[in-house]
């Protein structure tokens, strides 16, 4: 609408050219104006009555009456000179004026002497001419109630104009927004066809209204063939019921929409697409229509599914090592008895590294799965769930729940194993009524705090044992966090600040 509107008010429209365009728009008015004309005559007991507009060149009168004057040059006219003014402009004898003295109107044919021109002027103020009398011999001017009837008939002539040029200006407005339409959209069909993707639109309602070129292609099916819900036809019939649930919810919340699905090719086979739409929203906030694209994934979709097939030979190799590892260290602690308690402790250590492996490892798309132990509550639930009691009460896990991802995954398991393995020997977990709560605040860093209650009184140790050294090599050295002990005699607590990305790449 802004550039409709600048094409209509387009620099390059002078005054004149408007007075052109009133002058044009008047010819349908003439005879209204010609009875104005007439009223103003003899209300004012002139002669001549003239609707005077003035061009460049020339001023036209549209409305006339007691002349056969249709136009004269500009040069030569009064009504130039009263359209600049804010009042009616009188002219008792035009001999005696130095204005009109030498004029051809006065000197010769028709030899005007009394002038009397109330200005025509746009609502916005641009002068375009004079409502005005003539007559051929002098006067004093005109009385108050004949300068308020010509004031009035001018206001009136000049609403009649102005309606016109209204009408005419709507239909312009018109003709422009019709062929700005066409040429947008033009332009749209030519992009959309032009974009790899398969693009479509909906009505407000979700209902398909557009498909470009290449979603005939790909589908060897008309539009129409697809418009509506008809679109669902051409899915694998598999994915149907989920991308009918998703877009029916996106409609429904007016929110933007994603989902995947199988596309039946006119030759009948299948490839995988991702489906994207965002709703146009109009100035009260409501739907007016929605635009998307289908991209094909088909070579993502195969590449994913060998990274799968390669992700869980990897983890079977992966969780064979541990299981032989922990099998040396069993062998090792039944030949040397002596460190049967280091040993325990390490293969403790190990399997708390296999169980970190498990829930950082790919799912089945070849994503990792925020359900399957990707983020710190799932890690924790799964590797502190030998020290928790059947209710659950025992080890409390509360704030937030950042991603994890294998890096981090390995470091903190160490760590956490650590914590409740100290807590199981001395601390909190080494006695029924003794409780954890583990606190999470997600942010940069993230503050992981470890609290005990109900346990024995604790100590703060006085020498740097392994599990020490450990946990500064897991939070500190691997993370590039920092840890700090609070020693109270109701538990110990310790707090790990970890910088947001060692948690998840």
């Amino acid at each position: 609408m802004e550039k409709i509107l600048a094409e209509w008010q387009r620099p390059s429209l002078t005054r004149d050219d408007l007075a052109s365009e009133y002058i044009a728009e008047s010819r349908a008015l003439t005879e209204q104006l010609d009875r104005f004309a007439s009223l103003a005559a003899r209300l004012c007991d002139a002669p001549v009555g003239f609707v005077s507009l003035v061009e460049a060149d020339r001023q036209c009168f549209v409305g006339r009456y007691g002349s056969t004057f249709e136009e004269t040059p500009r040069d030569q006219s009064f009504c130039a000179h009263a359209m600049l003014l804010d009042r009616c402009m009188v002219v008792p004898d035009a001999r005696d004026d130095p204005r009109f003295a030498s004029n051809p109107l006065v000197t010769d044919d028709p030899e005007i002497r009394f002038y009397a021109g109330y200005p025509l002027k746009t609502p916005d103020g641009v002068p375009l001419g004079s409502f005005c009398v003539i007559d051929f011999v002098p006067r004093a001017g005109l009385s108050s109630g004949q300068l308020a009837d010509l004031e009035t008939l001018a206001h009136a002539a000049m609403a009649i104009m102005e309606q016109a040029h209204g009408a005419n200006r709507r239909v312009v407005l018109d003709r422009l927004a019709r062929n700005r339409i066409e040429e947008l959209k033009q332009q749209f069909d030519v992009l959309a066809d032009a974009l790899p993707p398969l693009v479509w639109s909906t009505d407000s309602e979700g209902q398909a209204d557009y498909f470009n070129q290449r979603w005939i292609d790909y589908t060897g099916l008309s539009p129409e063939a697809s418009y509506g819900a008809k679109w669902l036809e051409r899915l694998h019939p598999d994915d149907v019921p989920h991308t009918q649930e998703v877009w029916l919810e996106a409609v429904a919340s007016s929110t933007p929409y994603q989902a995947e699905y199988r596309v039946r090719a006119a030759d009948g086979t299948y490839r995988w697409f991702l489906a994207r739409g965002l709703p146009i929203k109009g100035p009260d906030g409501a739907v007016q229509r929605w635009i998307g694209t289908c991209t094909d994934i088909e070579e993502q979709k195969d590449s994913q599914q060998q990274l799968h097939l390669l992700s869980r030979e990897l983890n079977h190799r992966i969780k064979n090592i541990f299981a032989v590892i922990g099998g040396l260290i069993s062998i090792t602690r039944r030949n040397r008895p002596e460190i049967a308690e280091a040993a325990t402790e390490l293969q403790d250590r190990i399997l708390a590294l296999g169980r970190a492996h498990d829930f950082v490892r790919s799912g089945t798309a070849g994503l990792v799965s925020r359900d399957r132990g990707s983020t710190m509550h799932g890690m924790l639930r799964a590797l502190l769930s030998p020290y928790q009691d059947s209710a659950g009460e025992r080890i409390c896990i509360t704030g937030d729940d950042p991603a994890i991802d294998d890096r981090s995954a390995t470091a903190l398991a160490l760590y956490f194993h650590e914590l409740a393995t100290n807590a199981a020997k001395y601390g909190a977990l080494s006695v029924p009524e003794g409780r954890v709560e583990i606190s999470i605040t997600d942010g940069d860093p993230a503050t992981l705090v470890w609290s005990e209650t109900g346990g024995p009184p604790v100590t703060p140790s006085v020498r740097q044992g392994f599990g020490a050294s450990l946990v500064d090599l897991s939070i500190a050295r691997q993370l590039g966090g920092e840890v700090e002990y609070e020693w109270r005699e109701a538990g110990v607590i310790v707090a790990a600040r970890i910088p947001a990305a060692s948690l998840s790449r």
